[in-house]
């Protein structure tokens, strides 16, 4: 990974280990992902990966944030922030909140 995309890589863990300590760290198509269950509940893709000019976290269906007839499925992250962080963790307890257990 790229030396930004890394930082960002390792401030989503971060949150993730502190805040969803029950998902699975795992490689899912290459890219660093975190399941519930052994299925994926989200996915940290790098920008150098597909050659975009931002990393996204997204999130598979697993993590219900259904919201009307649309709804975001991945955000972009440009850098690692305390605002990242943040909203990484609020989206974590969303999913994980909603998330069906089957």
């Amino acid at each position: 990974m790229s030396d930004s995309d890394r930082a960002i890589a390792e401030q989503v863990h971060a949150v993730i280990a502190a805040d969803a300590p029950q998902l699975t760290p795992r490689l899912w198509y290459g890219m660093p992902a975190y399941a519930l269950d052994g299925k994926i509940v989200c996915h940290f893709q790098p920008a150098a990966k597909f050659t975009t000019r931002y990393a996204t976290l997204g999130f598979s269906d697993r993590a219900r944030f259904d919201s009307g007839p649309m709804w975001e499925t991945s955000l972009a992250i440009a850098e690692p922030t305390a605002e990242t962080e943040a909203r990484i963790g609020e989206l974590l307890r969303r999913a994980l909140a909603e998330a069906p257990l089957t």
